[in-house]
C-alpha cells in the first residue's frame, strides 16, 4: 500500500496540479470547448469528493492518475472506480447519481463493487448532496448548454434512450423471477435462513419460491379471504397472487392490468391451472372500473402497484377501492415501496428509477396513503395494520440478480428486441438491471427506501388477532 493510502485522511492533489486551472486564462487557448468542460467538471467533482467522503474508502483512476479518498482500514467499504471515458465527469456534474448510473450502463466507468459504490453514496449522503448541489448550482448554468453538444447526439446517448424502453418482455422477467413470477418483495423466514441466509449459508434452490409464496399468503390472510369471497386486484403482474387466491383460498378474482403481454401470459398460466372460471383478467385502467363493481367485493389487494399511481391520484385510488368494497366485513391490503416520511414529497425529481425503470413513478409514504384512504372514504376505513418489509427486499434483489446472471442470454432477449443483437447495446441493457438490483438493495438496506404493507378494514368490523 502506498503512503497515500495508509494515511488517516487522504487528500487529492490540489486542482492546480490536476485538471482545470481557474487562474490560468492563457491555458484556455489550448483547450477545445469540450476539453475545457470536461476538465472543469473533473476538478469540480474531485473537490466535492475531497470534502464529502468521511466514511469508507474510494479509489478513482482515470487518464490523469489514481487518487484516494476517505479513511482506509482493513475490512472497510473499499471501492475502486476506473474511469474509461472522460464523459463520466460531465455526467456526474450535471446529473449526480443519475449521471453515475448512465456512465455505468454504457461502460464509461468500471466499478469494483456496485453495492459498495451505493453504500459509499448513502453513507456519505449528506456531504455528497450538500457540496455537489452547491457546486452544480454555481456552474451548471455556464455549462449545461453544452450538454447536448457533448453527449446528446452520441451513440452512447442513443443507446441509453433505447434501453430505457426494453422492459416489457415476458422472457426477461422469466429469467430472474421465481416460478409464480411475483415482481415484488418476498418474505424470508428461518426456513431459508432469514433475510441474510444467502450471505451466511449460501442460496438454495427453491428459496425464492418459498419466500414469494409466503408473501402471497401473508397478503391474502391479512385480507381475511375465505372460500367464495370475491377479490379485486389492481396490478395483475403475471397472475401469481390471483392463482393462489383461487387455488388455495377458494376465491374468485377480478384483476386489472395495463400490459397486453402480462395479460396474455397470466391467462395462459390461469388456463394451465384450470382456474379460468374463477379468475378474470381485465385490460383496464383502475380509474375505469365498471359500475357493476360497486360494493361487489369482499377484499381488495394490490401488491407494489401504487408506485405508478402518482400523488395527485391517491385520493381517487382509495375512493374507487371504497366504491368497490362491500360496506361491512371487507378488507383492503396494499403494499408499496415507499419513502420514509422525512424523504417523501409529492414531486420527485428524475433519477435512475424514474428515467430508466418506471417513468413517471412516484414512491408514496405510508402516511400519505393512510391519509388518502381516510379522506377519500370519509372515514369508512379503519387502519388495521402497518408493516415495513424493507429488511426483506435486499435478499429478494440479490436472488433476482443471481438468476439474471444465470439465465439471461442475448439470444433470448433479442428475439423480442432485435436491436439488442448489438453486443454493446445488450451489455448496456444487462448492466441496467444489475444497477437496479444494487441501487435498490442499498436503498432498502440503509433505510433510504421502505416497503410498507397497509391493511384497512371497514369502520365497524371487528379486529382479528393474527399469528402469522
Amino acid at each position: 500500500m502506498s503512503s497515500a493510502q495508509s494515511s488517516t485522511c487522504v487528500h487529492f492533489p490540489s486542482p492546480s496540479k490536476n485538471g482545470f486551472k481557474p487562474s490560468s486564462l492563457l491555458s484556455l487557448s489550448t483547450f477545445s470547448p469540450r476539453s475545457w468542460a470536461v476538465s472543469f467538471a473533473r476538478s469540480s467533482i474531485l473537490a466535492v469528493l475531497e470534502n464529502a467522503i468521511t466514511v469508507g474508502h474510494l479509489t478513482i483512476s482515470d487518464s490523469e492518475g489514481t487518487h484516494y479518498y476517505g479513511k482506509y482500514h482493513k475490512g472497510c467499504n473499499d471501492v475502486h472506480l476506473n474511469i474509461v471515458n472522460d464523459n463520466f465527469w460531465f455526467r456526474i456534474l450535471l446529473s449526480g447519481d443519475l449521471g453515475f448510473s448512465e456512465a455505468y450502463m454504457i461502460g464509461d466507468v468500471q466499478v469494483s463493487s456496485l453495492k459498495g459504490a451505493m453504500d459509499i453514496w448513502l453513507q456519505n449522503q449528506s456531504g455528497m448532496e450538500d457540496t455537489l448541489s452547491s457546486t452544480v448550482a454555481k456552474i451548471s448554468s455556464a455549462v449545461s448548454s453544452l450538454y447536448n453538444s457533448f453527449l446528446g447526439q452520441t451513440r452512447s446517448q442513443a443507446r441509453l434512450n433505447a434501453i430505457a424502453s426494453y422492459d416489457q418482455s415476458n422472457e426477461l422477467f422469466k429469467a430472474f423471477l421465481s416460478k409464480e413470477m411475483m415482481y415484488s418483495c418476498g418474505l424470508w423466514s428461518e426456513a431459508e435462513g432469514g433475510v441474510r441466509g444467502d450471505l451466511e449459508m449460501g442460496p438454495s434452490p427453491g428459496d425464492l419460491e418459498a419466500a414469494q409464496l409466503r408473501k402471497i399468503r401473508h397478503v391474502l390472510r391479512a385480507a381475511r379471504v375465505k372460500p367464495g369471497h370475491r377479490i379485486l386486484e389492481f396490478g395483475s403482474g403475471w397472475g401469481g397472487l390471483a392463482i393462489e387466491a383461487a387455488r388455495s383460498f377458494g376465491c374468485e378474482v377480478d384483476t386489472l392490468t395495463l400490459s397486453i403481454e402480462q395479460k396474455k401470459l397470466a391467462e395462459e398460466r390461469i388456463k394451465e391451472a384450470g382456474l379460468e372460471s374463477r379468475i378474470r383478467v381485465h385490460l383496464l385502467d383502475y380509474r375505469e372500473i365498471p359500475a357493476e363493481f360497486e360494493k361487489a367485493f369482499d377484499a381488495f389487494v394490490s401488491v407494489e402497484m401504487l408506485e405508478h399511481v402518482g400523488s395527485k391520484y391517491y385520493n381517487l385510488y382509495f375512493k374507487l377501492v371504497d366504491f368497490a368494497l362491500k360496506s361491512k366485513n371487507a378488507t383492503a391490503v396494499v403494499t408499496a415501496s415507499t419513502f420514509p416520511e422525512s424523504r417523501y414529497s409529492g414531486y420527485q425529481a428524475e433519477d435512475f428509477m424514474r428515467k430508466y425503470m418506471w417513468p413517471n413513478s412516484c414512491l408514496p409514504s405510508a402516511t400519505a396513503l393512510i391519509t388518502a384512504a381516510q379522506t377519500s372514504s370519509q372515514g369508512r376505513f379503519t387502519l388495521e395494520g402497518v408493516e415495513n418489509h424493507a429488511a426483506h427486499y435486499p435478499r429478494t434483489l440479490r436472488e433476482w440478480g443471481r438468476r439474471l446472471e444465470a439465465n439471461l442470454s442475448q439470444d433470448m432477449i433479442s428475439k423480442d428486441y432485435p436491436a439488442l443483437r448489438d453486443h454493446a447495446d445488450y451489455a448496456a441493457f444487462k448492466r441496467k438491471w444489475q444497477y437496479l438490483f444494487a441501487y435498490a438493495g442499498a436503498g432498502f438496506s440503509k433505510g433510504y427506501i421502505t416497503c410498507h404493507m397497509i391493511t384497512f378494514i371497514r369502520e365497524n368490523d371487528a379486529p382479528i388477532l393474527r399469528s402469522d
